[in-house]
């Protein structure tokens, strides 16, 4: 008959949902990078016209035929793409770390 001290037991393991702060930030800030890179495309590509017809129905009719400017310096353009990423960077970070200081560590 086996003894019941002789059983061994399961590894209990903590439950960890645990989100790195820098590479999500990182995820994120390239996210915001490529969409400004795209919506420069997309400017390129389609012309002023076009342009105001495409973001008009992609922020639900909003006219942005009064703000929309064609006449983008490379400077301008280099400002924000690296302003676009360290606002999206920081966003990630922020949702990461708010993530992570919420979760509760179980161990079964």
């Amino acid at each position: 008959m086996t003894d019941i001290k002789n059983i061994p037991k399961p590894i209990q393991q903590p439950i960890i949902n645990h989100i790195s702060v820098k590479k999500f930030g990182l995820a994120f800030g390239t996210t915001g990078a490529i969409m400004y890179l795209g919506c420069t495309f997309v400017m390129l590509i389609l012309g002023h016209e076009s342009s105001v017809k495409f973001f008009n129905t992609l922020l639900h009719g909003l006219d942005v035929s009064a703000i929309i400017r064609m006449d983008i310096s490379p400077v301008e353009e280099i400002f924000g793409i690296v302003q676009t990423f360290i606002l999206c960077w920081l966003i990630g970070a922020c949702v990461a770390a708010i993530y992570n200081s919420t979760f509760e560590l179980k161990i079964n």
